[in-house]
């Protein structure tokens, strides 16, 4: 008995197969002679003609094992098993006696895959796309399916003429070369884009819309430039989003058509359009049928109102607002389908959005992709849901956001894929890492800190497990610094974050305020959150603090006598809250919401120092689309000291700077003008409110350079009465008496004035780090003032 089945044979010396567009050549196969078909019982298995496959693998797949019996059902099973596998490019099957013989010959194994002729492509982007690969077994199929991708893409970069051959060399060993031969053909362009039936727009206004572009010479970085036929059903899509969303309801593309110039050198696409009439927004209301949905609450949160322009845009908008409010009142799965109804005699467009609770959907698995170094439960510890929860999309888009707020990746992004059963879902975390650690020594400068000297290493990711180690030496001109901090996120497993923090500081404040600190500290802290929006962070610190003046300043009176009594070392321990409530859309670029935290410090746990500080910052953001994007943002800190302790002044507030542009570093506030050095004093209490307008700078996004126009205004003041006085032992000098106690100083000069200023600013993401440019215009200051109408600093270096 025998049976076989054999690929297409073809001549080594290069006889070609044709199949459609393509050609190829395969090496040649003996065609075995069908046998008579034969029955009996098998008592032992022979392979031969394999060269690399063991025998045993080639057993394996047989469904026939000795003392069975062989009938030509089960010899033709045999052949499409091993077929099947890929490995063979012949195979028969025949009974000797009760020998079942198997001869096979081996597919060959691919040498190396070679592309000739791509001018167009890069080799690259064509391994990309093929699937065969060095050291893979040959197979006529998989080689056929490559050209058709090769030709595919080819096509969608307009070369719609491109052909592609696949040639094999025979090498020893059952190996062969695979050689790709392609002609490119011309590139096919698109001479002319036209429409018809426009009336509303101009065809220049139109083809603005359209992703299919014109073939110019001054073109040729456009890859849009040339006819791709999927492009024309994607540009449909474009003009109809662009109609619907300027009210014309009934617009439709009748036809898009691409006809070949005579010559050959490019297309002409012509659409035909039927605009229709302007509509607006009628009725809109939200049915309900759902008890603990208050249908009128709902209606408040949709963003139309009648006698709007229509826009689809808008539509989407409110099922979005109104599918995330309902997941937020605790329906995981909810159904909100807006009804059209068109009024053509009034040109407007009711709208019903119906909103239903809908078939529960389960979450079955969550699949995280993309993460080369962060480990898995780092990212699903971020996740609202788990593996049989349903399915809730407000949590799926908290999720998301919480997994952008770690900083670790550059995208985030949550799909949802099919389950196993209509009612079960599937999702999918796809991240994209980034750079979350660094090993820098760099020099820079800025008109803050001047001459920067910096050497650190920052990972915020330590080994992939979300823990955060900083080590950090930096040298300037205001400030020199040593610091080391460790973050653990989930502290013995729990949403509970833990962290400590070793530092040694110098800052100096003698270009502005006189004086000199030298501190070494350390603190414990910990955060947990206490709602899905809200977090609380505690805090215990241990530093000291030497307050230095130069003794020759004092002895001269150079500086004020108030200063020169803050000299000295002390110690301060303290303990202190933060809460946060952050309801922003984005924690990284917000363009919707809002965030407020509150803080305080109680000093006198000890130590010499006694007081406590509360601050508190807000901000609050709208975009009108994204290029315009407004926020408001303030920020006011009181700190008062206890048993009768007076506040040092390197615990004062000083404002100005980055934090109040316009006005130089401590620029504002409660100043010493006995001296020609008018030297800040720093403040007990500040309020600042800054309004700031982003706004398009008309570069292209990957140079990374965003404006915005602002407005910063506030206050700073509110000396402790000892700081406004005399100093015990000044003397009088019209009567060279000592003042008496509680004399005030006029040259002390501390008022709760409004100061303003308004500007622009730029960030350049540069390739040296962020660095920033602020144009100032001072629009309310004090005489005794320091401003400024340039800076550029940089916010963190590299």
């Amino acid at each position: 008995m025998q049976r076989t089945r054999a690929h297409s044979a073809a001549l080594a010396s290069g006889l070609a197969l044709l199949m459609g567009s393509t050609a190829l050549v395969v090496p040649t196969l003996a065609a075995a002679q069908a046998a008579p078909q034969q029955s009996g019982v098998v008592q032992r298995i022979i392979v031969r003609g394999n060269e690399r496959i063991e025998q045993s693998t080639v057993l394996s797949y047989l469904p026939v094992q000795p003392g069975e019996t062989l009938d030509p059902a089960k010899a033709d099973l045999a052949l499409k098993a091993l077929f099947r596998t890929d490995l063979f490019a012949d195979v028969k099957v025949e009974l000797q006696g009760s020998d079942m013989i198997v001869t096979v010959v081996e597919n060959p194994i691919i040498n190396k895959v070679v592309f000739e002729g791509n001018s167009g492509l890069k080799e690259e982007k064509l391994r990309d796309e093929v699937t065969v690969r060095p050291r893979g077994i040959f197979t006529r199929a998989k080689v056929q399916q490559d050209v058709q991708r090769i030709v595919e893409l080819y096509r969608r970069s307009g070369r719609i003429s491109a052909t592609v051959t696949p040639k094999i060399v025979e090498l020893p060993q059952k190996r062969v070369d695979l050689i790709f031969e392609i002609d490119e053909g011309p590139k096919s362009g698109v001479l002319r884009v036209n429409f018809l039936g426009n009336k509303e727009f101009s065809d220049n206004d139109l083809r603005d819309v359209v992703v299919t572009e014109q073939t110019s010479w001054f073109k040729f970085f456009s890859s849009n430039a040339n006819y791709d036929p999927d492009r024309l059903e994607y540009d449909k899509e474009q003009l109809r989003k662009h109609y619907r969303n300027r009210g014309f309801y009934d617009f439709r593309v009748i036809s898009a058509i691409a006809e070949l110039a005579p010559d050959k050198n490019g297309f002409a696409i012509t659409y035909t359009l039927e605009e229709g009439v302007e509509y607006r927004f009628g009725k809109i209301t939200v049915e309900t049928e759902l008890q603990k949905l208050d249908k009128n609450v709902l209606q408040q949160l949709v963003p139309i109102r009648s006698g709007e322009t229509y826009q689809d845009e808008r539509i989407e908008q409110a099922t979005d607002a109104l599918t995330f409010a309902a997941g937020a009142a605790g329906f995981a799965a909810v159904d909100v389908r807006p009804r059209y109804t068109a009024n053509k005699d009034t040109n407007t467009v009711d709208v019903v959005f119906q909103v239903r609770e809908g078939p529960r959907v389960y979450v079955e698995r969550i699949d995280v992709t993309g993460n080369t170094r962060t480990l898995d439960y780092v990212i699903r510890r971020e996740l609202n849901l788990v593996e049989g929860d349903a399915y809730n999309r407000a949590l799926v888009d908290r999720s998301k956001n919480n997994i952008r707020a770690l900083g670790f990746f550059k995208e985030v992004d949550i799909e949802e894929v099919p389950g196993s059963a209509p009612d079960r879902t599937g999702l999918q975390v796809k991240v994209e890492e980034q750079p979350t650690g660094e090993l820098s020594f760099s020099a820079g400068y800025s008109s803050v800190d001047q001459l920067v000297l910096d050497l650190g290493i920052t990972e915020r990711n330590f080994r992939g497990r979300g823990q955060s180690v900083r080590a950090r030496v930096s040298v300037g001109s205001l400030r020199q610094q040593i610091d080391f901090g460790f973050t653990e996120p989930r502290f013995l497993g729990r949403d509970l974050g833990a962290g400590f923090d070793l530092y040694a500081y110098r800052l100096d404040y003698s270009e502005f305020s006189a004086y000199e600190t030298n501190t070494i500290g350390s603190n414990i802290r910990f955060g947990f959150p206490l709602t899905v929006a809200s977090r609380m962070s505690t805090r215990y610190t241990l530093r000291s603090d030497e307050v230095d003046i130069d003794s020759s300043l004092c002895t001269a009176q150079v500086v004020s006598l108030s200063l020169c009594a803050q000299r000295g070392k002390f110690i301060t321990s303290l303990v202190g809250y933060t809460y946060l409530y952050d309801r922003r859309n984005d924690p990284i670029n917000p363009t919707r919401g809002y965030r407020f935290d509150v803080s305080q410090d109680f000093a006198g746990v000890g130590g010499d120092v006694n007081y406590i500080r509360t601050e508190a910052t807000g901000g609050w953001w709208h975009g009108f689309n994204k290029d315009f994007i407004l926020s408001v943002s303030g920020s006011a800190g009181f700190i008062a000291g206890f048993s009768g302790d007076t506040i040092r002044i390197n615990d004062r507030f000083y404002k100005g700077g980055n934090n109040f542009r316009g006005f130089e570093t401590a620029g504002i506030g409660p100043r010493d003008t006995n001296f020609s050095r008018s030297d800040a004093l720093g403040g007990r209490a500040y309020a600042i409110g800054t309004v700031e307008l982003a706004i398009p700078t008309g570069l292209p996004e990957q140079y990374g350079i965003k404006a915005g126009l602002f407005a910063d205004f506030g206050t700073l003041g509110l000396l402790d009465d000892a700081d406004k006085n005399y100093q015990p032992g000044a003397i009088n000098p019209i009567t060279n008496l000592p003042y008496p106690p509680g004399t005030r100083d006029p040259a002390i000069v501390d008022d709760l004035s409004l100061r303003a200023s308004a500007g622009l600013s730029v960030h350049w993401r540069s390739p040296m780090g962020p660095i920033r440019f602020d144009f100032s215009q001072v629009l309310a200051k004090e005489n005794y003032d320091k401003t400024e109408t340039f800076r550029f600093s940089t916010s963190t270096r590299f």
